[in-house]
């Protein structure tokens, strides 16, 4: 099977979130919401005795599952000299284990009907999968099979080294983007492990040893560490029957140390200049900002809408189309288990000024750091988020994604219903005392990208190589 792996660096618990059809007469013209009963009655949850929690969600009319299983392991839980493993099991978890050898994991799916993909961040690693109904006992003897006996070969280690190592050149190494957004978020954090990128760093990648990576799958690989989610075509009475016939007998396992370290407060601007071959410079700005549970992150989600997303934003139309100093603005915020990053990324065109465009953001920011935004403006930042809601709920994928992320980052699934009443209580004045809290220059790390020629880059490397 071609599988894309996929690390991510943050994870936005609202946006891109969404329905059913009962959901969509609900935000005609407005952010309205459907009460939690009508939306969720389905639902039910069972811990089993191992401590895996399953939740099932069961949705008839469509004849396919999903099932995503939530590990809680990420780049947050590793140190210097095993960075990059959470990513690599994200790779391993599909080599083979007891009954299913080297490839038979994709092979059985696919004669199934079925696929599948994972990703790893920061703080988790969730492993999806999609099939017919018909399937469903196999998945689960599939997913069983891995989790309790993954086979740690290591001439398949080193196989996926080089994959990841490859990865990691194509993605940051060789992607001036990438590049920068981990020069950056490393500068960002000094104590917290959010500074670690997802993928690794290089040395720690060749320099894994056989025993880190058994202990490390024995500890957060346990299913007391784990939350599994199936929707679609299922009842839960079969789908809990099938977990304790396939997953219960799987042992706990001890509790993974917990993260204490937090991260100073930030008392000046840090600054990264890269310089690499490029045609373009780049300008991206990371501020200290929320976790995904904070009670503010509806707000700071709609504040960082109002800045980046469409055409009709504050920074793409003050940036791209009135100074034309831009060629795209872009924003996220992240939102994990700890305060993450809000980010505001900006592409310069050929011979751009980065000055010029930080200038120009020192303006905008300061403007929304002290002035409310606009009812239009909060207006339509809530209908598209409200929107984005149902519309990613109308799928059994987007609803076991949905599920996962508020189980995982907010301590109840529950809660994903009472995000549109969230994002419809913000007021202009709280999206301005968020911009007060985020958007300060002591708050931030500012990265820019300053291209090279090839010349000057060959004659750094024959200067440092002295």
């Amino acid at each position: 099977m071609l599988r894309q792996k996929l690390y991510i660096t943050g994870l936005v618990l609202l946006a891109g979130t969404s329905a059913c059809a009962e959901g969509r007469a609900a935000v005609a013209g407005t952010a309205a919401t459907i009460p939690a009963e009508k939306v969720g009655a389905r639902i039910q949850e069972r811990t089993l005795k191992n401590g895996l929690k399953v939740i099932v969600w069961p949705a008839p009319a469509n004849p396919s599952v999903s099932l995503y299983n939530w590990f809680r392991v990420g780049s947050r839980n590793e140190r210097p000299g095993i960075t990059g493993l959470s990513h690599f099991f994200e790779h391993m978890m599909f080599n083979g284990a007891k009954k299913y050898g080297p490839g038979e994991f994709d092979r059985v799916m696919e004669a199934h009907g079925g696929r599948n993909n994972a990703y790893t961040s920061e703080d988790v690693t969730v492993y999806q999968d999609w099939f017919p109904r018909s399937a469903l006992e196999t998945i689960f003897e599939l997913e069983a099979d891995r989790l309790s006996s993954l086979s740690i070969d290591p001439k398949v280690v080193e196989s996926e080294r080089g994959v990841v190592y490859s990865e990691r050149r194509s993605s940051v190494d060789n992607d001036n983007s990438g590049l920068l957004m981990e020069q950056v978020q490393a500068t960002a954090f000094v104590a917290h492990p959010y500074q670690i990128p997802v993928i690794g760093w290089p040395s720690d990648i060749e320099g894994w040893t056989q025993g880190d990576l058994e202990r490390y799958f024995r500890t957060y690989y346990a299913p007391n560490n784990a939350t599994l989610l199936v929707v679609g075509a299922v009842t839960p009475a079969d789908v809990f029957a099938l977990a304790e016939k396939y997953l219960e007998p799987i042992p706990a396992q001890p509790a993974p140390e917990p993260v204490h370290t937090v991260e100073p407060v930030q008392q000046g601007e840090r600054r990264v200049v890269v310089r690499k071959l490029a045609q373009a410079p780049l300008v991206h700005m990371a501020f200290h900002g929320l976790r995904g549970r904070d009670a503010d992150a509806p707000a700071l989600d709609l504040l960082v809408r109002i800045l980046t997303e469409g055409d009709s934003s504050r920074l793409h139309r003050r940036l791209v189309e009135e100074e034309r100093v831009a060629i795209r603005v872009q924003g996220s915020q992240g939102a994990g288990f700890d305060p993450s990053l809000t980010w505001v990324f900006v592409d310069l065109p050929p011979g751009g000024d980065p000055a010029q465009v930080e200038a120009l953001l020192d303006e905008e920011l300061a403007r929304v750091r002290t002035t409310e935004v606009t009812d239009a403006e909060l207006r339509k930042a809530k209908n598209i988020a409200v929107a984005d809601f149902w519309r990613y709920l109308e799928t059994n994928s987007g609803r076991a994604q949905a599920l996962g992320t508020y189980e995982v980052f907010h301590g109840d699934w529950k809660e994903l219903f009472r995000a549109p009443e969230r994002y419809e209580a913000v007021t202009r004045e709280q999206v301005r005392q968020v911009a007060a809290k985020v958007f300060g220059r002591d708050n931030r790390t500012v990265g820019v990208l300053v291209p090279e020629t090839a010349s000057s880059e060959a004659e750094q490397k024959q200067e440092a190589a002295r």
